[in-house]
C-alpha cells in the first residue's frame, strides 16, 4: 500500500527506462503510463526532524511517495514531468543532493559506529560524512566508468557489506586483558569458540581464573571483544584503517574473487580522517584513468 498508484497500476508491465539526467529515473510502462523517479543522498543517520523534512518535500513538491534504498538513499516517485524540477530545487535548497544513478559514486553503506555498536574501533558514520564532503560532486555526476559501491565497517568483522571499495578499521595489538574483571564479565568457554584461530584459552592470574592470548596465533581480529569487554582491543594509537578494493561475492558471470588491500596503517584520525579521503580520492582518479573491471585492480595497488 506504501506503492505510488502508477508503480501499482503496472507491476511487472515496465516496457523501458531511461535516465534523464543524474539523479533522475523515468519508466514507461507497457501501457504508456510514466513515472519519474528522484533520487536524493543523506547522511544514513537522521534524526526524526530530518526524516519530517523529506517527507515534507514529498507532500509539497511530488505525490507523497518515498522509499529508502538499501544505502539509504531517498527515491522520491512523481507521475509527471512538471513535478520533477521544482522538486529536485526543493531537496538541494535543503540540503540534499540529487544523484547517485548511473556511473557515479553511491551513498556509502556503513555500520553503525560509536552510535550504537558495541565493538567500534572507529566511528563508521564520521568516516561516511568526511568522504561524501569529499566526494559530493562525484554522488551527482555520472562521470566513473562504471557505478561505485563503497562500505565502511567500524570493527574487522566488516558487517558494513561488500563494495568496491571498503573502508575497514584495522588492529594491529592484541587485546589488552583485565584479568580482575574476566570472571565477572565473560563466560569462558564461548570467548574461546568465539577465536577464529584458536588463539584464546583458560587461564589464572593471581587466582583468578581469567583468559590468556596467544599472540604469535593472534590475529587481532577483535572477535573476542564483543563477548568480552575486559579483553579491549581498541586503541587510539594501534588501531588504524586499511583500504580493500575490488573482488566480489557471487558467481554471477564470473567466480566470486577475494579484495586487494592497496593500503594499511592509515591513520584512525577523526573527526575528518584526511589521510583515508586522500587514498579513496587517488583510487577513485586511477579508476578513471584507467577504466577496467574491479575484478582486474591488482596491478593498481603500486599507482595507488
Amino acid at each position: 500500500q506504501y506503492m505510488h498508484p502508477t508503480m501499482r497500476r503496472n507491476y511487472g508491465a515496465w516496457a523501458y527506462h531511461d535516465r534523464p539526467r543524474p539523479g533522475v529515473l523515468h519508466h514507461t510502462s507497457k501501457h504508456n503510463e510514466e513515472i519519474w523517479t528522484i533520487r536524493c543522498g543523506t547522511q544514513r543517520q537522521m534524526d526524526v526532524y530530518t526524516i519530517k523534512t523529506l517527507a515534507d518535500i514529498s507532500d509539497e513538491f511530488g505525490d507523497g511517495y518515498i522509499r529508502f534504498t538499501i544505502r539509504s538513499n531517498v527515491e522520491f516517485m512523481v507521475d509527471t514531468e512538471a513535478k520533477v524540477n521544482p522538486l529536485i530545487e526543493a531537496l538541494e535548497s535543503a540540503g540534499f543532493p540529487v544523484g547517485g544513478t548511473g556511473p557515479t559514486v553511491s551513498m556509502i553503506s556503513h555500520t553503525q559506529g560509536w552510535l550504537h555498536c558495541d565493538i567500534p574501533g572507529t566511528d563508521a558514520s564520521g568516516v561516511v560524512k568526511a568522504l561524501m564532503d569529499e566526494l559530493y560532486d562525484e554522488y551527482k555526476k555520472e562521470e566513473m566508468p562504471n557505478r561505485v559501491h563503497m562500505t565502511t565497517s567500524c570493527c574487522q568483522i566488516n558487517c558494513g557489506g561488500h563494495g568496491d571499495i571498503a573502508i575497514n578499521i584495522q588492529h594491529t595489538k592484541p587485546p589488552k586483558i583485565n584479568h580482575d574483571l574476566v570472571a565477572n564479565v565473560c563466560e569462558r568457554p564461548t570467548v574461546v569458540a568465539r577465536c577464529p584461530v584458536a588463539a584464546i584459552r583458560p587461564a589464572m592470574v593471581n587466582g583468578k581464573p581469567t583468559l590468556e592470548v596467544d599472540e604469535k596465533k593472534c590475529i587481532c581480529c577483535g572477535a573476542c571483544f564483543p563477548p568480552c569487554p575486559p579483553m579491549q582491543i581498541n586503541d587510539p594509537e594501534h588501531s588504524k584503517i586499511a583500504i580493500w578494493i575490488g573482488g566480489k561475492h557471487s558467481n554471477a558471470r564470473s567466480k566470486p574473487s577475494f579484495q586487494k588491500l592497496v593500503a594499511a596503517g592509515l591513520p584512525n584520525n577523526p573527526p575528518r580522517w584526511p589521510e583515508v579521503g586522500a587514498v579513496v580520492k587517488k583510487i577513485l582518479a586511477v579508476y578513471k584513468d584507467d577504466a577496467r573491471d574491479w575484478e582486474r585492480v591488482g596491478e593498481w595497488v603500486d599507482r595507488i
